[in-house]
């Protein structure tokens, strides 16, 4: 059906049926609140990345392996004997964010309460994208590091001595900087490790994957 217009000056006559006009203005009011959506969307996408809480970097330890640990008295004080391997796992799960060391992360051994190794893991500058992981593989070993274990440290190390599984745990600390923000989060984290001495020859040996635990941060948008 077409209609016509007598008073919009020249006459006007148009030949689109009622019902597709009725669709077509559906169509433009249906777009009309999409684009709306979207515009919404879009600021609270924005809101989230630059005002929202980050998610955790999550730190594993995937494997571990100890060939050696044996005590070496030295005069003034014990050392320890060693030979670790460790596999770090570090991911991001931000989905938008990626992370920058703005300090390099480390990772501190320690056998009943004292520290007996300090190794690097990341050097500041690097960095780790979003939704990403990397895995390093640290290794270190000393044929005597000073520890201060004491009399209750030497006990403890030969009472595990006699299981042949060690209690051995990695600090983590270190300093990252988000993408997109100006937020500096301080890192620290622990992985309490049980490792089982590795004789020459033996493959029985099982490590079970270890979730390390973060520190709560005083920084609420860390």
């Amino acid at each position: 059906m077409c209609g016509c217009c007598d008073d919009c000056g020249d006459r006007f006559c148009s030949c689109i049926p009622y019902n597709v006009l009725d669709d077509i203005k559906g169509c433009l009011i249906l777009l009309a609140v999409v684009i709306v959506l979207a515009v919404i969307a879009g600021v609270i996408l924005i809101a989230l990345i630059f005002g929202g809480p980050l998610r955790h970097v999550k730190f594993t330890v995937e494997d571990a392996s100890l060939t050696r640990f044996a005590l070496v008295t030295s005069s003034p004080a014990t050392a320890i004997a060693y030979n670790l391997t460790v596999a770090l796992t570090v991911r991001n799960p931000n989905w938008a964010i990626g992370i920058k060391h703005d300090k390099p992360l480390e990772a501190a051994y320690s056998f009943d309460g004292q520290p007996f190794e300090r190794v690097q893991v990341a050097d500041k500058g690097d960095k780790l994208g979003a939704r990403k992981t990397v895995v390093y593989r640290l290794s270190s070993g000393s044929e005597g590091r000073p520890a201060a274990l004491g009399n209750a440290g030497e006990a403890e190390f030969r009472k595990e001595n006699a299981t042949g599984v060690f209690e051995v745990e990695v600090a983590l600390t270190g300093k990252f900087k988000y993408t997109l923000r100006k937020t500096k989060c301080k890192i620290e984290a622990t992985c309490p490790l049980k490792l089982q001495l590795v004789k020459p020859g033996d493959t029985t040996v099982v490590f079970q994957k270890v979730d390390c635990k973060l520190a709560k941060s005083d920084d609420k948008y860390c």
